[in-house]
């Protein structure tokens, strides 16, 4: 089992970065794929980005591309999450998921975290 904390989020203006981490409690933590979702006020919890238990397979939403940059360090048991050139779009509480592969669906995984809220002013 893995429990999952993020932290990192806060109000930033736009066109400033944040970090979000989310650190994973055992041993087993570089076996799971970590997807990254994110739910603004009124809308279904989507899909940001995703990375391998390797840290060797990312993937991103059309959203984010170019804009955010997941990353890994296994020997932390944390997963990042850096966004820049941050817009109010962005607003949402931001989770991360632990799961046996690197899905876009977020039914397909196993454990989350509380959620962190991120807030970009305009």
């Amino acid at each position: 089992q893995v429990q999952l904390v993020e932290s990192g989020g806060g109000l930033v203006q736009a066109g400033g970065s944040l970090r979000l981490s989310c650190a994973a409690s055992g041993r087993t933590f570089s076996s799971y794929a970590i997807g990254w979702f994110r739910r603004a006020p009124g809308k279904e919890r989507e899909f940001v980005a995703t990375i391998r238990g390797s840290g060797m397979y990312t993937a991103y939403a059309d959203s984010v591309k170019g804009r955010f940059t997941i990353s890994r360090d296994n020997a932390k048991g944390t997963v990042y999450l850096q966004m820049n050139s941050l817009n109010p779009e962005d607003t949402a509480v931001y989770y991360c998921a632990a799961g046996s592969g690197t899905f876009s669906d977020r039914f397909k995984y196993d454990y989350w975290g509380q959620g962190t809220q991120v807030t970009v002013s305009s």
